[in-house]
């Protein structure tokens, strides 16, 4: 079993690291386990707490702790975990006819509806993630209807589902908005900024999406379709600003070779060259790196410069004429 599938157990790690060693030197004092494990008496008998409770470690009379045959303990524990998420599995349809009493909308057919319920709109979009299984295309723009952060994005990437998102400036209008992207497309995420984006968009699979009918902070009205025409053109439209937008992160398949370049850009070059391409003012850009607006204009000068640029719009031509986006 790995590290993670025992924590689906409710194991937690420093109860694993007891474990194992126990399986393979049987009965073992604390002392002893404390010098197998580095650990202190007192953190050895915190960490066999949990397998204890569990059932996969036994504290003997003679002040011993001993692993119990994981053909037992450990089967009965999933066994009862089982039993546990097919109750769970039980109660779904049940869930979903309580859920499905709030839904707020009115058919416009062909699988179209109109959302207006705020609440609604946030479980759709949730929704669509578990949802996905190959791919997830987003246009990311403000207003927002809820925190900018994703905690399940993060999941989604890690079952496989390419995530392509792009990523109008006002996004990084909100304080810490470009660390945030940046971290997402190290987890995995395809990121690329344009100056401005014409509606608020989310596609899963090809299958199902959400688009914003409004884009003020007055109106939350959110088309959901599963219309297989509209849904195309839909990622037509995607497609088309995705092939505008500057990359986010480290470019792919470029090498210096090949463009007649001696160098690649730095990661705070192409975060430069990034913002700048989406429009951004230069007191957001500044606030989003972190620096003040002298440094930069002056990095933005010195880049000019080793560019051959006269201005900003020749920087960023000739920086993906060298592969630098």
């Amino acid at each position: 079993m790995t590290e993670s599938a025992f924590g689906l157990l409710g194991i937690p790690s420093e109860a694993e690291r007891l474990y194992r060693p126990m399986l393979r030197v049987g009965h073992a004092s604390a002392a002893e386990l404390a010098v197998e494990l580095s650990l202190g008496p007192t953190a050895v008998a915190r960490a066999a707490a949990q397998p204890r409770q569990a059932g996969l470690v036994a504290f003997l009379a003679d002040g011993e702790y001993a692993p119990v045959d994981p053909r037992a303990g450990l089967r009965a524990l999933t066994d009862r975990h089982t039993a546990e998420l097919e109750r769970i599995r039980e109660e779904v349809p049940l869930l979903v006819q309580l859920f499905d009493t709030i839904g707020v909308g009115s058919s416009t057919g062909d699988g179209t509806t109109v959302l207006s319920d705020r609440e609604v709109i946030a479980a759709t979009y949730v929704r669509m993630q578990h949802l996905a299984r190959e791919q997830f295309l987003a246009f990311d723009r403000p207003p927002y209807l809820s925190a900018t952060a994703n905690p399940l994005q993060p999941a989604v990437l890690a079952r496989g589902v390419r995530w392509r998102a792009v990523y109008a400036g006002a996004s990084f209008d909100i304080p810490g908005a470009w660390e945030e992207v940046r971290g997402l497309a190290e987890r995995g995420e395809e990121a690329r900024v344009v100056p401005d984006l014409p509606i608020k968009l989310a596609i899963a699979d090809h299958d199902l999406a959400i688009l914003g009918l409004r884009l003020d902070t007055g109106g939350v009205e959110t088309l959901r379709t599963d219309s297989r025409p509209l849904i195309n053109a839909l990622c037509d439209l995607f497609e088309a600003h995705w092939q505008k937008g500057t990359p986010v992160g480290d470019p792919v398949g470029t090498s210096p070779a090949a463009s007649g370049d001696v160098r690649f850009a730095t990661s705070p070059e192409r975060a430069l060259l990034a913002l700048i391409g989406a429009g951004l003012k230069d007191e957001v850009i500044a606030r989003q790196l972190g620096i003040s607006p002298r440094t930069l204009r002056r990095r933005t000068q010195e880049l000019m410069s080793e560019l051959g640029a006269a201005n900003r719009f020749q920087a960023g031509a000739e920086a993906a004429r060298r592969g630098w986006l």
